[in-house]
């Protein structure tokens, strides 16, 4: 299997010379970036398969950087490393690309969780119950999800999809046939479980429903309590007896 490849941005040395040789120890390849203007380079030059970045740096800041990545590589995962904890720091830093965060100081335990949670949730994993005739769609019933160019289509309809609905749909279909916790998806997709991203939740939930509304045989139904059940044509009902509402 290869190894995975990750550029790390941290301008502090001793913390980053730390996290390198961690992940190094454990199989990672690792590309350090001490700013935002040697990460551009390194990113450019080294392919990684995703990005780890500190939101305080110099020369530009992790907001920016991750921006200047997603122009070049859209799907690209970015994990940000932050002492930050206001609500808006957060938000700020989903808005610009992020994908997943960690609060300072962080074990790397938790750092390689969430990293191989991301590197799962962006290639759909295997083993799940769509059909896939090709390397850029997925069969969702009568519906094709095209997960790389953020797409859902049905018949000539083409649905684009933002950032947070595309994650969705990929952690949705990752997990056919399963009920998955909503408190799962919040911390996966949102980064935590508050309030204030659970009513998000429900937005994009919403949206997603809406989206697959032509297929009646795909049902996306509401564990009450727990979470969600994603159900396609093909998928064997093993949660009957879970209430639906």
């Amino acid at each position: 299997m290869d190894k995975i490849t990750l550029l790390y941005v941290e301008d502090e040395p001793y913390l980053a010379r730390i996290v390198e040789e961690s992940l190094e120890s454990r199989g990672f390849v690792v590309h350090w970036a001490r700013d935002g203007r040697e990460a551009i380079k390194l990113f450019e030059e080294s392919g990684p398969d995703i990005c780890v970045l500190d939101i305080m740096l110099p020369v530009k800041d992790g907001w920016q950087l991750a921006k200047e990545i997603k122009a070049i590589s859209p799907h690209i995962p970015i994990i940000f490393l932050t002492a930050k904890t206001q609500t808006e720091d957060l938000v700020r830093g989903f808005e610009s690309g992020g994908n997943d965060y960690i609060r300072k100081p962080f074990s790397m335990e938790e750092l390689i969780v969430r990293i191989k949670n991301l590197l799962d949730i962006s290639t759909l994993g295997k083993g799940n119950t769509m059909s896939i005739n090709n390397k850029d769609h997925l069969e969702i019933g009568t519906y094709r999800f095209f997960p790389e160019r953020y797409e859902l289509h049905f018949g000539d309809r083409i649905q684009k999809l933002s950032h947070r609905e595309n994650q969705l749909l990929k952690m949705l279909t990752k997990n056919t046939g399963k009920t998955i916790q909503r408190a799962q998806i919040l911390k996966e997709i949102w980064g935590d479980d508050s309030f204030y991203n659970s009513r998000n939740l429900d937005v994009y939930i919403s949206k997603i429903r809406d989206y697959l509304k032509n297929d009646p045989l795909v049902k996306l139904q509401t564990i009450k309590g727990v979470g969600y059940y994603f159900k396609l044509p093909s998928t064997n009902d093993t949660d009957r007896s879970l209430p639906e509402c």
